[in-house]
């Protein structure tokens, strides 16, 4: 009766999380085609920091950098909010002698210090 072998030990090979190419038996700590070794912490990209500045410039009419920065609906909804701060800050400005207007520039304040801190899914979308 004739038996069949079954090989038990299943090779597995390493990738490179960066570029996902094989790593070297020999040496798996470094990659042979890109930069990355055990213990490699990414420099923080110097263009998302201009964009960031960019986007909060465009927020001077709030939402505009939300949309900049790929999101979209948070982008809408601030525009949809700022209709509604001006409202309210005309509105408190009736009852304070006009000490309610200081609310819009802090309404625009927040949107722009959200915005320069927010993830920038656009620029993920471009990277491959």
């Amino acid at each position: 009766m004739p038996t069949i072998e079954s090989k038990s030990s299943v090779t597995s090979t390493r990738t490179c999380p960066l570029c996902n190419a094989a790593l070297d038996e020999s040496n798996p700590s470094e990659c042979p085609k890109c930069d990355w070794h055990v213990g490699y912490v990414p420099e923080p990209d110097k263009l998302g920091s201009m964009r960031d500045v960019a986007a909060v410039v465009m927020s001077v009419v709030p939402g505009l950098g939300h949309i900049y920065k790929g999101h979209l609906l948070s982008g809408a909804l601030y525009m949809l909010g700022a209709a509604f701060a001006v409202i309210a800050a005309v509105v408190a400005s009736t009852a304070t002698a006009g000490f309610g207007l200081l609310l819009l520039p802090l309404y625009w304040a927040g949107v722009m210090l959200q915005v320069y801190w927010l993830e920038d899914l656009a620029l993920a979308k471009a990277r491959p």
